[in-house]
């Protein structure tokens, strides 16, 4: 008898890379449809009879006054630049781990996404800006740049099987490259004036953190102390909140401090005592069984627990409340023929899909980038239009870029662009996957089975 584990499979190398890459893909597709059911009942509560109590809920202001100390905020700023602190901060260890341990480690693999993100963003700012020459709300142009990665992976959900998995990576990793450049456009474009000596503090809240990961130190309840107590330097910085969650993400370390020779070696140790109830007392199998319970939760890195420990949270309730808490907006002809609704609508619907397009054809072309054998340009072509599915990050940059005045349009045309990009991307995968099975029924001469 070896000390391998004889009671399952194997496990392939592989599997440590598509395992934690399935689990995030079936919670953004979950979570994708309570997201729409969320924004769904917001809009629907927004303009109904309901509609005064429901949005001045999320005006409440909650906080605590000490003297001059005033960390007093509203509901929906507290969710915004707190609870979505979170969203960024589990987006980072998902980006973080990609790079590092996952198929984004070839740096041809990952320029295409990067590119194609890069495309996504310059070309819908510059549609945008140029419909909106002249006009209030220019300032807006970050609306138009993010992908919400949970609506399109729900949106690719739909069709299981019938994709390509290659395509749920380009756009799991093009909307993460998208949320992180974003949530950079935010901290330099949307700030406010910036408070040295707390900028300061925060850079040595992160300087210390560092410090306590160099030195051994594991304590995630530690970490997540420190890691509140920057949040409240960077938020009295003037550098928007949420920087961060993502610079404590992309922190966090990707090594298992446990291998697994180690572990097991642990683990068969406690399995050699002899039965009987000998687990009490400070006895050495105590100290022993103690250290294996240690070692189980210390053989996944870091940036694993972590994310097995907060994905959930974030996307069945961060991403849901926060659509409650913004998404509601009071539907008027005035609002949906405003100038700043068709130029979002236009920056989402085409400008995104001719961005990621263009610059991925240019990335291959120059040799930059590498395209899978099983990613058509069909495909890419339609997961394009699926990027313009903005929503959540675009609803967050307009909450910050607009007046209240033209706030409500702004909404409308981040829900309209982004209705109007799903609705063509699925069309167009329909149309692809059903064409591929008549290709299938063709070369094997009578029908698939159902």
């Amino acid at each position: 008898m070896t000390d391998k584990d004889l009671t399952g499979m194997p496990d392939e190398i592989a599997d440590r890379i598509t395992r934690p890459f399935a689990r995030f893909l079936k919670i953004e597709a979950a979570a994708g449809a309570l997201l729409f059911l969320a924004a769904l009942l917001a809009l629907i509560l927004a303009n109904s009879a309901w509609s005064q109590p429901f949005l001045a809920f999320w005006e409440t202001p909650i906080g605590l006054q000490l003297g001059t100390l005033d960390f007093t905020r509203s509901l929906r700023h507290w969710i915004n630049d707190g609870l979505m602190t979170l969203f960024f901060f589990v987006i980072s260890l998902e980006l973080k781990r990609e790079l590092v341990l996952g198929e984004l480690r070839n740096l041809r693999t990952a320029a295409l996404p990067f590119a194609a993100a890069l495309g996504g963003m310059i070309v819908p700012v510059s549609i945008y800006l140029t419909l909106m020459a002249g006009e209030p709300g220019m300032h807006g142009w970050g609306t138009v740049m993010a992908t919400d990665t949970a609506f399109v992976i729900g949106c690719l959900a739909l069709f299981g099987a019938a994709i390509p998995p290659s395509l749920r990576l380009f756009l799991l990793s093009l909307a993460i490259f998208d949320d992180v450049g974003a949530i950079l456009v935010v901290a330099i474009g949307y700030g406010e004036a910036l408070n040295w000596p707390a900028l300061a503090l925060g850079t040595f809240g992160l300087a210390v953190v560092a410090a306590a990961a160099r030195l051994g130190v594991r304590s995630i309840p530690l970490y997540f102390l420190m890691g509140g107590a920057i949040w409240l330097c960077v938020d009295a910085s003037g550098v928007h909140a949420t920087v961060a969650g993502v610079v404590l993400g992309l922190m966090t370390p990707p090594r298992v401090w446990v291998s697994d020779a180690r572990l097991r070696s642990l683990l068969g140790r406690v399995l050699a005592y002899p039965k009987g109830e000998h687990w009490s007392g400070d006895t050495a199998d105590r100290h022993d069984l103690r250290q294996a319970g240690r070692a189980v939760s210390e053989s996944l890195s870091p940036v694993e627990r972590l994310e097995m420990m907060l994905h959930p949270w974030v996307g069945f309730a961060v991403m849901p409340i926060f659509a409650l808490a913004n998404a509601g907006s009071t539907i008027t002809g005035a609002d949906l023929g405003q100038p700043v609704s068709l130029a979002i609508v236009a920056g989402l619907v085409v400008g995104k899909p001719v961005g990621v397009l263009g610059f991925s054809w240019l990335a291959v072309s120059l040799g930059l980038a590498a395209r899978a054998g099983s990613l058509s340009w069909p495909f890419l072509a339609a997961g394009a239009f699926l990027t313009g599915i903005g929503f959540t990050m675009s609803l967050f940059i307009a909450g910050l870029a607009y007046t209240p005045a033209m706030l409500d349009a702004a909404k409308l045309g981040v829900l309209g662009g982004s209705v109007v990009s799903a609705a063509i991307g699925i069309s167009a995968l329909v149309w692809l996957t059903r064409r591929k099975k008549g290709a299938v029924v063709n070369l094997t001469g009578g029908a698939t089975p159902d």
